[in-house]
C-alpha cells in the first residue's frame, strides 16, 4: 500500500529534524521524515566512539531557535548533541511524524509525483526534501587480504562497545578528525597501539573548559546572553576565511601555532618529523586536541609511516616488509563524502540517476536545487560544507529557502518546480572561481573535500553571511515551472 503525503523529509540529523520544525511551524502538517535507525541524531548518533565531540563551540553548534543553555563545556561531547536532537524533536513535536526503520532504497521522479520506495513499504510524495548529510556512509580502505583476518576490525562510525579493548594490539588506520578524538581514548587501555598513517594532520590546541553551573544559570535566565555569545563566536569564526580564502598568508601565522603545539608535545626528533605536515595548515581540516600528541609519545604507540602492503591472518604488512602482528583493526578513514549513496537511490527525468547528472562531479544551485530534479531539494548538498564555522548555520539558511520555495510554490499555484540548467552552471561557475585561489585548493595536499578529479565539491569557499543573503529569497525565474 501506497502512502501519499505532500512532502517527504529523509534522515533526521540536523537537516531532517530542523527542516521538519521549520515545515511544523509554517503550518505544513502533510509530510514524513524517513529515518532508517531507531532514533533521531543522524551522525551525532551513529558516531559513538570514545572521546567523540564536537570542534564547533557549543554555543554556535545547534539551532539558533533553540539555545541549550545546559551545554557542559565550550566544545560539546557526543551524547550531548545526541540528546539534544532528541529534545528538540519532542518539544517541537514531530517525533510524530517520523517513521523509524525505514530504509529509503529509492526514488523516482515519474507523473508529475515523487516515488519512493523504502524497506517498508512505499511512499508518494509531491516534494522530497532530502536530509542525507556527507557524514553518513563510512568509507572503509580497500586493503590487499583484508578478507583473511582473523581479528575484529571495524569503523569508528560503527564503534564495537562489546569489545574490551584492554590488552589487546590494535591497528588504527587513518589520522583524521575521529583518529584524533579515540587514539588517546583508547592508548591507555591497549597493549599496542599501530597508528598508520598516510598524512599528519595539522593539530592545534583545543581550547576546550567546564561551563560553570553559573553560568548555565544566567543562560536560563537571560538567554540573550546565550545568544551574544553566540553572535561573537559567530564572527570570530568568520574572521578565519581571510586565511582560508582572501589573505592566505594569515595562516602562516596560525601554523606557527600548530607547529608550537607539536613541538612542546612531542620531544622525540623522530617522531616530530613524522607527524609534520608538508602542506599549509587548512588545506585538509583543522583538528583540535591538547591529548592526540601525548598519547603517540607513549611506549605502546608505533607510528607507521610506511604504507600498507597487505593484511595477513595476524596483522598488517607495511611497505618496507615490516609485519605488525595486531588482533584489532579499527578504521578512522571518514566518510564518502564525495560518493554519496543518495546518487545511487535518486532518478530524476527520464530515469536518470542523480550519479548520471553529477558524473563530472557534485553540483547544485545553491547547494539545494539539482537540474533534473523537481521538487527536489537537497540539505547540505554540493559546496555548503565548512573548514571553520557551524553546519548549523548553513543549514538553516538553505531551509529558509526551501520554506520560501514552498510558500511561493503555494503562492502562484504552481505544480512542479525545477532549476534551470544555466542557472546550475552560472553558479557552480562562481563557486569554483572563488574556490580557484583558496587554501583549500592551492594548500599542496590531498584531503575528502576533493573529488576524484581534484575538485572542491564539498566547501563553501567564502563568508557564510553571504550564503545566507543568497538563500534568502526564492527566486522562482530561476527555475522551470508548470502550474496547477
Amino acid at each position: 500500500m501506497e502512502n501519499k503525503h505532500r512532502i517527504v523529509v529523509i534522515g533526521t540529523g540536523f537537516a531532517g529534524i530542523g527542516m521538519a520544525i521549520r515545515l511544523k511551524q509554517a503550518g505544513y502538517d502533510d509530510f514524513v521524515v524517513l529515518e532508517r535507525a531507531d532514533d533521531v541524531g543522524g551522525t551525532w548518533r551513529d558516531n559513538t566512539y570514545p572521546g567523540c565531540r564536537c570542534d564547533v563551540p557549543s554555543h554556535l553548534y545547534s539551532f539558533s531557535f533553540a539555545p541549550n543553555p545546559d551545554w557542559s563545556s565550550t566544545f560539546s561531547p557526543q551524547p550531548e548533541i545526541e540528546q539534544y536532537l532528541r529534545d528538540v524533536t519532542d518539544r517541537y513535536g514531530v517525533r510524530p511524524h517520523i517513521r523509524f526503520g525505514h530504509t529509503v532504497e529509492k526514488a523516482v521522479w515519474a507523473d508529475g509525483e515523487w516515488r519512493i520506495t523504502t524497506d517498508q513499504g512505499d511512499f508518494v510524495a509531491q516534494f522530497v526534501l532530502s536530509g542525507m548529510g556527507p557524514l553518513a556512509e563510512p568509507s572503509d580502505p580497500k586493503l590487499p587480504g583484508i578478507e583473511n583476518f582473523e581479528g575484529e576490525i571495524f569503523h569508528s562510525a560503527r564503534w564495537n562497545h562489546d569489545l574490551d579493548l584492554a590488552g589487546r594490539k590494535v591497528a588504527v588506520v587513518g589520522t583524521g578528525a575521529s583518529a584524533i578524538q579515540f587514539v588517546p581514548a583508547i592508548q591507555p587501555e591497549v597493549e599496542e597501539l599501530h597508528l598508520f598513517q598516510r598524512t599528519p594532520p595539522w593539530v592545534m590546541p583545543r581550547p576546550d573548559r567546564k561551563i560553570s553551573a553559573a553560568e548555565r544559570a544566567v543562560f536560563r535566565r537571560f538567554p540573550l546572553a546565550q545568544k551574544a555569545i553566540r553572535t561573537g563566536i559567530y564572527w570570530a569564526r568568520e574572521s578565519f576565511v581571510l586565511g582560508f580564502a582572501k589573505l592566505p598568508a594569515i595562516m602562516k601565522q596560525a601554523q606557527k601555532v600548530a607547529k608550537t603545539h607539536l613541538d612542546r608535545q612531542i620531544r622525540d626528533p623522530e617522531l616530530r618529523a613524522k607527524l609534520t605536515p608538508d602542506f599549509t595548515l587548512g588545506c585538509k581540516r583543522i583538528l583540535l586536541s591538547d591529548e592526540y600528541y601525548p598519547a603517540l609519545a607513549q611506549p605502546n604507540v608505533d607510528v607507521v609511516t610506511d604504507g600498507i602492503a597487505e593484511v595477513t591472518p595476524t596483522g598488517i604488512v607495511d611497505t618496507e616488509g615490516v609485519k605488525h602482528e595486531v588482533d584489532t583493526i579499527i578504521y578512522g578513514t571518514g566518510f564518502k563524502v564525495t560518493d554519496l549513496p543518495v546518487m545511487d537511490m535518486l532518478y530524476g527525468r527520464e530515469g536518470r540517476s542523480l550519479r548520471e547528472a553529477w558524473s563530472e562531479g557534485m553540483e547544485a544551485h545553491l547547494g539545494t536545487a539539482v537540474a533534473g530534479f523537481p521538487n527536489f531539494f537537497l540539505l547540505i548538498g554540493p559546496n555548503t560544507g565548512l573548514g571553520h564555522s557551524s553546519m548549523v548555520f548553513m543549514i538553516e539558511s538553505q531551509i529558509a529557502y526551501i520554506l520560501d520555495a514552498l510558500k511561493t510554490i503555494d503562492s502562484q499555484g504552481l505544480r512542479e518546480v525545477e532549476v534551470r540548467p544555466e542557472v546550475q552552471r552560472q553558479f557552480v561557475h562562481e563557486v569554483r572561481s572563488s574556490m580557484k585561489n583558496t587554501i583549500w585548493t592551492r594548500g599542496g595536499c590531498t584531503s575528502w573535500y576533493l573529488d576524484a578529479e581534484g575538485r572542491n565539491t564539498t566547501l563553501w569557499p567564502t563568508f557564510t553571511f553571504r550564503f545566507r543573503q543568497l538563500t534568502r529569497h526564492f527566486d522562482a525565474d530561476e527555475y522551470r515551472t508548470l502550474a496547477m
